[in-house]
C-alpha cells in the first residue's frame, strides 16, 4: 500500500518524496535478518544528547546498509516511479540522475570497470589507504612537538583565526590547523580551570581531551539540554567529581544553547576560545570547523585602573555583558576573573545572540542588528561596493518564509549590506546574496559519506516549504586547502569583491541561517525576537591596521607568500560554484539508496 507522495517544483527541478512501505525495505540491511534489521537497538543511540539527524547518523555508522546488497533488489524505487518520463531534470530525492553516477572517478581510476568490481576496487584501495593514512597522520592526531604548537599560533597570525584538523587528508593541508587536544595542550598555558560552552556535548569524550595532569581540574559546563537529555547529561558527568553543570535557560519554545566558547584560566593568564565544534570525536575527525584563539591575557597589574583591560573593539565589556545574560551565579564568578584580566590586546568584535525580545537601546545589542551596528559604526562605504556580493555558509536552515522578502532580504540581508553610514543604494545596486550549503553529491562523496549528512540537520518538511532559497545554494568547494571532501560545520558570513579579491569583513560564528538564530522583527520594527544562544567574532580590516579598509583574499590559507599583514585565509575556494541543474541540497531526513558513498553504503535515516 502506497501512502501519498509530496512534491514540490523549484529551479532546480521537481523534488518527489516517496514515504512508501515498498522504498522502506529498501531501507534493511539484507545482510541482517529481518526481526535484527528493521529496528535499531537503543545502545546505538550516542552517549550524549544531540539533534534527530546526528542520531540518524550514530545509527548508521553502527548499522551500516551496503549500496550492492540494495542494486541487487530489481524492484524500482517507488520514488524513481514516480519521476516522470517528461521531468529531465527531476529532483528526485532518493534517486536523481547525478546521484546515479558511480564513485569510480572518487576512488577508482578506471572507469570502465563494472559497478561491482568498481565497488570492490575501492574498497581495496581504502583499506590500503586507510593503514598508510595512519600511519602518516599519526602525529597530527594529537599535539605534536612545542615548536609544531608554536609554528602552528605564528601562522594564525595577525587574525589568530584557525581551521581544525581533519583526519584522512595530506599532512600539509593540517600544518596550520588545531586540534581541541591543541588547544588545551600544556603548551599554551599552565591551566587551572575551565568553562565549555556548547550545543552537543559528550563529556567522557570531552575529559579525555584535556591532558592527563588537567583531567581533575575545575571544569564548567554550560548547557541547554532539559528534561530526559538533561538526564542523561547528569548521568555522564556523575563519574567526575570535577564536572559542574550550568544549564543555560531556554523559555522559548525551539530556542537552543548553540554557542561554543572555552574561557581558559591558567597560572599565566586568561584565554578565550570561540569556534564552531561540537564537543564530540565527530566534529574534531573528518570536519571544516572554524576557531578563534585569543592572545593569552595577562592579569592586570594591582593598583591599575580596570579601564586598562579593555580593547578599541570593547571586546571585554561586551564578552561581560553576553555572560551576564545568562544569569548564573557560576558565571558571575568567571565575570570576576575576565575583570582582573588584560584583554586590550584583542582585534575582534563580538557578535553574539541571547534569547528575549528587546526594544529601544537593547535592539542593537544582540543578533543581526548586534552586527549591523558594528558594520555602519566601524566601516566606511566603498566605492561600488553596493554592487559587492554577500556570502553565508551554515549547516543548518531555518524557515525563511514564503518568499525572500519575509525575512532574508527584509532584515537579514540589510544588516550584512551594510557599510558606514552612507545612503543605502536602491534597485539594480542591490548585492547578490550568495549561500553556501552542501549539495547531496557533496555530502555522498565525503570522506565519511553520508552519515557526515547527520551534521546538516535541513528537513524535507522545511525544505519544500521553501524551494526558492534554493536557488542561492552554491556547492561545497575547498580545493586549494585539500578540504573539499571534509564537509563544513563551520559558520561563515563575509563580503567580497565581484572579482573575489577582497573581502570587506569577514564573520565566523555558531549562527547558523535562521531567524531563531539571528533574531527577527515584532511589532513593526520595533522590537526584535531571539531564540537562540549564539556567539562569532568579527574580522573589520580597520581592527588590524589595514589602511585601505580592505582584506586581500588569500586563496591558498597555507602560503607562506602572500602578504600575511592584509591577506585573509577564506576557508572556502573563490569564485563560488552554483548548484548545477542536478544538485539539491542535502535533506537529512529521506532515503538516498540509488548511490553509494565513499564507504559503499546507502542512506536511510529510519
Amino acid at each position: 500500500m502506497h501512502r501519498t507522495a509530496s512534491s514540490q517544483r523549484s529551479d532546480h527541478g521537481k523534488w518527489t518524496l516517496s514515504s512508501s512501505d515498498d522504498e522502506a525495505e529498501k531501507c534493511v540491511n539484507p545482510s541482517t535478518s529481518s526481526s535484527s534489521s528493521s529496528v535499531i537497538r537503543d545502545e546505538s543511540l550516542p552517549r550524549y544528547p544531540c539533534s534527530d539527524a546526528r542520531k540518524a547518523s550514530q545509527k548508521r555508522k553502527l548499522n551500516p546498509l551496503k549500496f550492492k546488497e540494495a542494486a541487487h533488489n530489481k524492484d524500482v524505487s517507488p520514488a524513481k516511479k514516480l519521476k516522470s518520463d517528461k521531468d529531465d531534470s527531476g529532483w528526485c530525492m532518493s534517486s536523481s540522475d547525478e546521484e546515479s553516477k558511480p564513485l569510480g572517478k572518487v576512488k577508482v581510476k578506471k572507469e570502465e570497470q563494472g559497478p561491482q568490481e568498481t565497488l570492490q576496487t575501492a574498497s581495496l584501495k581504502k583499506t590500503s589507504s586507510q593503514r598508510q593514512t595512519a600511519q602518516t597522520h599519526e602525529k597530527y592526531k594529537t599535539p605534536s612537538d612545542s615548536r609544531d604548537a608554536w609554528d602552528v599560533l605564528q601562522t594564525g597570525e595577525p587574525f589568530r583565526f584557525y581551521l581544525t584538523k581533519v583526519n584522512g587528508i595530506k599532512p600539509k593541508y593540517n600544518a596550520g590547523a588545531l586540534h581541541i587536544k591543541d588547544i588545551l595542550s600544556p603548551l599554551f598555558g599552565t591551566l587551572e580551570s575551565s568553562v565549555q560552552f556548547n550545543y552537543c556535548i559528550d563529556i567522557p569524550w570531552l575529559v579525555k581531551q584535556y591532558p592527563e595532569e588537567y583531567r581533575k581540574k575545575p571544569l564548567l559546563i554550560i548547557h541547554g539540554e532539559k528534561r530526559e537529555s538533561k538526564a542523561r547529561l547528569h548521568e555522564a558527568a556523575h563519574p567526575y567529581e570535577n564536572v559542574r553543570l550550568c544549564q543555560a535557560k531556554l523559555d522559548i519554545a525551539f530556542g537552543t544553547h548553540h554557542t561554543k566558547m572555552m574561557l581558559l584560566l591558567y597560572k599565566e593568564g586568561l584565554r578565550v576560545v570561540i569556534h564552531t565544534s561540537n564537543l564530540i570525536h565527530d566534529d574534531w575527525h573528518q570536519k571544516t570547523q572554524g576557531i578563534w584563539l585569543s592572545p593569552l591575557y595577562p592579569r592586570i597589574a594591582e593598583g591599575a585602573s580596570i579601564s586598562a583591560g579593555e580593547s578599541a573593539t570593547h571586546f571585554r565589556a561586551d564578552l561581560m555583558a553576553y555572560l551576564a545574560s545568562y544569569n548564573s551565579p557560576s558565571l558571575k564568578e568567571w565575570m570576576d576573573i575576565i575583570k582582573q584580566h588584560d584583554l586590550s590586546e584583542t582585534r575582534v568584535y563580538l557578535v553574539g545572540s541571547t534569547p528575549g525580545r528587546y526594544q529601544g537601546n537593547d535592539k542593537e545589542k544582540w543578533g543581526h542588528l548586534r552586527l549591523r551596528k558594528i558594520l555602519r559604526e566601524n566601516t566606511s562605504p566603498i566605492p561600488g561596493g553596493e554592487n559587492w556580493p554577500l556570502i553565508g555558509q551554515f549547516s543548518s536552515i531555518g524557515s525563511m518564509g514564503a518568499d525572500n522578502t519575509k525575512w532574508l532580504y527584509s532584515e537579514f540581508r540589510e544588516s550584512l549590506r551594510t557599510l558606514g553610514t552612507g545612503v543605502k543604494p536602491v534597485g539594480k545596486t542591490d548585492p547578490p546574496l550568495l549561500l553556501i550549503y552542501p549539495s547531496v553529491d557533496n555530502v555522498r562523496t565525503s570522506l565519511e559519506g553520508y552519515p557526515a549528512g547527520g551534521s546538516f540537520p535541513y528537513s524535507i518538511q522545511t525544505a519544500q516549504k521553501q524551494p526558492w532559497l534554493h536557488s542561492y545554494f552554491h556547492r561545497w568547494k575547498a580545493e586549494t586547502s585539500g578540504r573539499s571532501r571534509a564537509m563544513p560545520h563551520i559558520k561563515t558570513y563575509t563580503r567580497v569583491s565581484p572579482d573575489s579579491q577582497e573581502l570587506a569583513w569577514f564573520l565566523v560564528t555558531s549562527a547558523n541561517l535562521s531567524k531563531a538564530a539571528w533574531g527577527s522583527f515584532e511589532k513593526k520594527g520595533t522590537q526584535m525576537f531571539i531564540r537562540s544562544y549564539e556567539l562569532g567574532v568579527l574580522f573589520l580590516p580597520s581592527a588590524f591596521g589595514i589602511d585601505t579598509g580592505l582584506y586581500s583574499v588569500k586563496r591558498n590559507i597555507y602560503s607562506a607568500n602572500e602578504d600575511c599583514k592584509n591577506a585573509f585565509p577564506v576557508p572556502f575556494d573563490l569564485p563560488l560554484e552554483h548548484y548545477g541543474g542536478k544538485d539539491r541540497p542535502w535533506v537529512w531526513n529521506i532515503p538516498y539508496v540509488n548511490a553509494p558513498d565513499t564507504n559503499g553504503n546507502i542512506w536511510c535515516p529510519k
